[in-house]
């Protein structure tokens, strides 16, 4: 009975203490009213739309070729008797320096014949026009009744004679020229600054007239070659076909390791047909001095290398430059109105590569562009702008141009210090 009222007053004390926790959480409960929910706008960043002429640089790939390549061939038989010493392979040769020389002898003895037999010929044509004079002036003493027909004539004063040795004479002359020539032609020389790509011969070798020599390449002028797609034809000034009077600038690079090295060539020409299978345009770049020969501060741009171009393109005139990362499907952008709303906007952009966009129509001067990617869904929302940046500046960063102004802080910057104090000075001169 004991353990029954225990257990009775138990389950009043949690009844009781189960109503006060209910009594409290009723006290503290929330507030029923429905807040307005916080609208946070999208932040964004912008680029203003600039509108400017640009010149497009169209890219290329190419391999560097020397402008001429001539394998020498000997036109005369011997052994070789001398060798220079740049006659190696990778060695630069001047036009006119020897490389090697053929055993003489033989076309010296030649000479010497020949310079003989031109002697023989010129005394034995003396002595036929004597013997001519002798019989004109006989000629003339006859009866004129002895005078028979031309043909007597021509015989009896010996012009035949005379034509015979005058013939002797030029064919022995022909022969001393002959045998110059083939003395002259045991001496290899350079036909133009060169480097011996290759050579087939050496000290003691025999070599008959159509060896082989030595293979060189010039290295004054080299050339790439560089396919334009049809596309692109338009950015570029071509004006017409062969030769450029005035060909765009290149600029070639490579890099290899990070490590990059710039050249300057100049448009020569184009090949003036399609190729078939690509349907790209060859044109044709000349770099002057690859080697660096002239200026060894330069490095040298050997041939075989492979390099980018970059073409300077013909200008275009209302252009807006823009990353390419904004352009979303379609030819779509994201612009930001007046209202600081988002807006879907469709435009006409230049077919190019690389990292910008040319916008031809679509967008007017001050337009705000979002430079941050956003989803579709977020069309007609508010935005905040955070920063704004004129599309030029963008255009310069990404095409590595310093901008305006800046030579003259880096030249400000790395003045001497009483300079920078002068001109400082009030008054001073400049």
């Amino acid at each position: 009975m004991a353990l029954s009222k225990k257990q009775v007053l138990l389950s009043l004390v949690m009844l009781a203490a189960a109503f006060a926790v209910t009594l409290l959480l009723y006290a503290s409960r929330p507030s029923t009213e429905i807040a307005e929910p916080a609208y946070v706008p999208v932040t964004v960043d912008v680029a203003e739309a600039v509108k400017e002429t640009i010149r497009i640089p169209v890219q290329a790939q190419g391999t560097v070729t020397p402008l001429r390549s001539t394998r020498l061939i000997t036109e005369v038989g011997g052994r070789i008797t001398e060798v220079s010493d740049a006659f190696n392979v990778g060695g630069f040769v001047a036009a006119g320096d020897v490389l090697l020389r053929i055993d003489p002898r033989d076309y010296q003895t030649a000479l010497l014949r020949a310079q003989s037999a031109v002697a023989s010929a010129e005394s034995l044509l003396a002595q036929e026009k004597g013997r001519a004079q002798v019989a004109e002036r006989e000629w003339k003493k006859l009866p004129a009744g002895s005078q028979r027909s031309e043909e007597a004539k021509a015989l009896y004063l010996r012009k035949p004679q005379l034509e015979q040795a005058e013939a002797e004479l030029l064919a022995a002359q022909a022969d001393l020229s002959t045998a110059r020539d083939n003395l002259e032609r045991s001496i290899i020389r350079a036909p133009y600054d060169a480097l011996i790509n290759a050579k087939s011969a050496e000290l003691g070798q025999y070599v008959s007239p159509g060896t082989a020599l030595a293979d060189i390449i010039s290295v004054d002028v080299a050339e790439v070659r560089l396919p334009i797609p049809q596309g692109k034809l338009e950015y570029l000034d071509l004006p017409g076909l062969g030769a450029y009077p005035q060909g765009a600038d290149i600029d070639l690079y490579t890099d290899v390791g990070g490590e990059v090295n710039h050249w300057t060539a100049q448009l020569h020409r184009s090949e003036g047909v399609f190729d078939e299978r690509s349907r790209v345009l060859y044109t044709v770049a000349r770099i002057e001095d690859p080697y660096a020969l002239k200026d060894p501060r330069r490095a040298p741009l050997r041939v075989g290398t492979f390099v980018n171009a970059n073409i300077r393109g013909r200008a275009l005139p209302e252009l807006v430059a823009l990353p390419r990362y904004v352009l979303r499907a379609g030819n779509h952008l994201w612009v930001v109105d007046a209202d600081n709303r988002l807006r879907d906007r469709e435009v006409s952009i230049l077919r190019t590569g690389g990292d910008l966009i040319y916008v031809s129509a679509g967008l007017e001067n001050g337009d705000l562009v979002s430079l941050t990617s956003l989803d579709s869904s977020l069309a007609g929302s508010k935005v905040d702008v955070v920063s704004s940046r004129s599309s030029v500046d963008l255009r310069r960063e990404y095409q590595g141009e310093a901008p305006p102004g800046a030579a003259v802080e880096a030249a400000q910057s790395n003045a001497p210090a009483t300079a920078q104090e002068d001109a400082a000075t009030p008054g001073a001169e400049a």
